[in-house]
């Protein structure tokens, strides 16, 4: 067994009625990546936040090398050899990388930067991630999110951490920037580090784990060596009941068109787009970070402008350029990134989920709170959306049961074709289960479909048919049923093929 350098022991925390954690323990060893697993709200964040000094434990023992530590400051933490990479990254896109990379001790003398000794020490910090070639200078702006998720890391070393604490850092990453990190944690694994990892795709942690910690409601479920693990057991650990299928097929049989789409050229794009999404039909869109999956939607949704092409609903063409025009028209759309283009944080839920149906709920400009109350309780209970109160704010709520909150939205516009820009991301496996099961159910309902995902696996397993999209043109379609992800990575990637023997034809029927 290797060195303990940090142990909980019985740690517990409360927020007024809400144990957040009850009696959890915890080691991280050197040479070991410890992966943490839970739900959305199982204790995970407030775990890290003991162990990084942002909170202060009302129980339980921290111990750091076996001698005993107080309440932990964040700069005590980071003097005992904790670093921790954030989901939500703390660079300054204005400054460099070097800056960031240095700051707070930037080399100066008489108080004046050295701009050779920065970039020298910079340089050295870039080295250890593999970023050699990447010149300190640049302005963090004009980097690509998985260089600045490396760049974070930089940074954390340059602390001369002990200890590194990994929260979901992949989740906005692409599969081949997953694998290139994945291989830095193990390459930091080999040198010593003992490594805690966070996140909610299950495949990661078999594939890097060496230990598997499940905690469930702010309690410790289990602990045991990832080989003790199989993907069925550690959902039922997570969860607490068993996932008969993840991605579950609705009955429904694929009608008329409800999208259509021709020559659409999104701003900046050369090659036109053709798209048809069908009534009961779920499209996936796949490709490569850049490939101008988003951009599709937001231009189908009004929300960039177009330099051409048209864009029909039920028959009816929609003019472009209007996102109020689409919601009218039938189009509904959840953005990727949910806190910054989706919520109104400083909001209830109730007033996030009745927002986009003011015309409907209101007489005489004055919001009907009878007709709103009943509103929302209509779908958000059949979303089995869990919260104390309607009228508790929005961002409270785990990320599952915000998606859920928007999704409540836009159902409430009575949309005909729901678009999702990356539906789970950062959500939990239960909460998967079931954003996959209502979008199932959507399209059951009669609703046109259209889903982007990074994750190849979650394209596959609720699609009819997966638009591959590279360099912002369509390069081709698949049947998702035998569909496999080396298929779609062909398509996708620079040197892919185009696809035999032109579009996949959708299926007429998907059962359970």
């Amino acid at each position: 067994m290797s060195e303990v350098v940090i142990a909980l022991r019985e740690i517990a925390k409360r927020y007024g009625a809400v144990q957040a954690l009850d009696g959890v323990s915890l080691e991280l060893r050197a040479g070991e990546v410890h992966c943490v697993a839970g739900e959305n709200g199982a204790g995970k964040s407030t775990l890290i936040k003991i162990l990084t000094g942002a909170i202060h434990r009302d129980g339980g023992d921290y111990e750091v090398a076996g001698r005993p530590v107080g309440d932990l400051t964040p700069a005590a933490a980071r003097d005992a050899g904790v670093g921790v990479v954030y989901q939500e990254l703390s660079l300054l896109p204005d400054l460099s990388v070097g800056e960031n990379l240095l700051m707070g001790r930037l080399p100066a003398r008489r108080w004046i930067t050295r701009p050779a000794e920065l970039r020298r020490r910079a340089a050295a910090m870039l080295e250890r991630v593999g970023l050699g070639s990447l010149d300190p200078g640049t302005p963090v702006r004009e980097t690509s999110l998985a260089v600045r998720q490396l760049v974070e890391i930089a940074k954390v070393l340059g602390e001369r951490p002990r200890v590194i604490i990994f929260d979901e850092p992949t989740t906005a990453l692409s599969a081949d920037e997953t694998g290139s990190l994945l291989a830095q944690i193990r390459r930091l694994r080999d040198e010593g580090h003992a490594i805690m990892y966070v996140s909610h795709h299950l495949e990661e942690m078999f594939e890097i784990g060496d230990r598997i910690t499940v905690l469930r409601d702010g309690r410790l479920v289990t602990s045991a060596p990832v080989g003790e693990f199989d993907h069925d057991r550690l959902i039922t650990s997570m969860v607490g009941r068993k996932i008969e299928s993840l991605y579950p097929h609705t009955r429904r049989t694929i009608g008329a068109p409800r999208l259509t789409v021709r020559g659409l050229r999104p701003r900046g794009v050369g090659t036109p787009i053709d798209l048809q999404v069908r009534a009961g039909e779920i499209v996936g869109i796949a490709g490569l970070l850049g490939s101008g999956r988003t951009e599709l939607l937001r231009a189908l949704f009004g929300a960039d402008p177009v330099a051409g092409g048209e864009i029909e609903v039920d028959g009816t063409r929609l003019p472009g350029g209007s996102p109020r025009r689409a919601v009218q028209a039938g189009l509904g759309l959840l953005t990727e990134d949910r806190k910054q283009l989706g919520l109104l944080l400083e909001l209830s839920i109730r007033e996030n989920a009745s927002i986009a149906s003011m015309d409907d709920i209101s007489r005489f400009g004055l919001v009907d709170r009878r007709r709103e109350r009943s509103l929302v309780e209509g779908l958000l209970g059949g979303l089995r959306l869990r919260s104390a109160s309607w009228e508790q704010p929005v961002s409270a709520l785990s990320g599952g049961n915000q998606q859920k909150v928007l999704l409540a939205r836009w159902l409430a516009t009575k949309a005909k074709v729901m678009m999702f820009d990356e539906p789970t991301k950062g959500v939990d496996i239960g909460a998967k289960a079931e954003i996959y099961q209502v979008i199932g159910d959507l399209a059951a309902e009669g609703l046109g479909v259209l889903v982007v995902s990074s994750y190849l696996p979650e394209v596959l397993g609720i699609a009819d048919r997966v638009v591959v999209m590279r360099g912002g043109a369509v390069v081709g379609e698949l049947a998702a049923e035998g569909a496999t992800e080396e298929d779609v990575l062909t398509l996708a990637s620079p040197s892919g093929r185009a696809a035999p023997g032109g579009p996949a034809q959708p299926a007429a029927r998907r059962t359970s």
